[in-house]
């Protein structure tokens, strides 16, 4: 088997049931709320098909869904900053996006932040306006996208310094 499926199909695993068996139960002050499941798409391949990050995106948030109880947000979610990545790929990275020369793991520091932020604050805007659907709750929201948003990427920065292979 190739090993870029093998290492997605741990990938997904792995932050599924890290998401469920762990992160699902912090609730630290009522706002933060980590979410690092989401590594899967930002780390996806970037020049494999289109199609089966969506389809996948999906199945990662309809999994996260399942052990939460949480009626399709994730699945939502999900499905939403898989669809939109080709744009923030391209947005940040530019002409190296369109040769298929970007590799998260290789690019500047500032780059991989900014990606991984857009990408991070997009899921949880749209996942904690899903989760209130009252436009009344905006400052509730804003402040839960912040808060678990800034968490979540310190985690994901942690995940991809701790588990990135070092190659000479």
């Amino acid at each position: 088997m190739n090993t870029s499926i093998t290492r997605n199909i741990i990938r997904f695993v792995f932050l599924v049931l890290v998401q469920i068996a762990i992160f699902n139960h912090i609730n630290f002050l009522g706002y933060i709320n980590p979410y690092p499941y989401i590594l899967f798409i930002v780390l996806f391949p970037i020049g494999d098909n289109r199609g089966l990050l969506l389809f996948l995106s999906f199945l990662l948030g309809l999994s996260v869904d399942m052990f939460s109880n949480s009626g399709g947000m994730h699945a939502a979610s999900c499905v939403t900053i898989a669809f939109l990545r080709p744009w923030i790929l391209q947005s940040i990275f530019g002409i190296a996006y369109e040769y298929n020369a970007v590799k998260i793991s290789k690019a500047a520091f500032g780059e991989r932040l900014l990606y991984i932020s857009i990408l991070v604050f997009t899921h949880h805007l749209l996942l904690f306006f899903l989760e209130s659907f009252n436009f009344s709750d905006i400052i509730y929201i804003l402040k839960k996208t912040l808060f678990s948003g800034a968490f979540t990427i310190l985690l994901c920065l942690l995940f991809l310094t701790l588990f990135s292979v070092k190659r000479k």
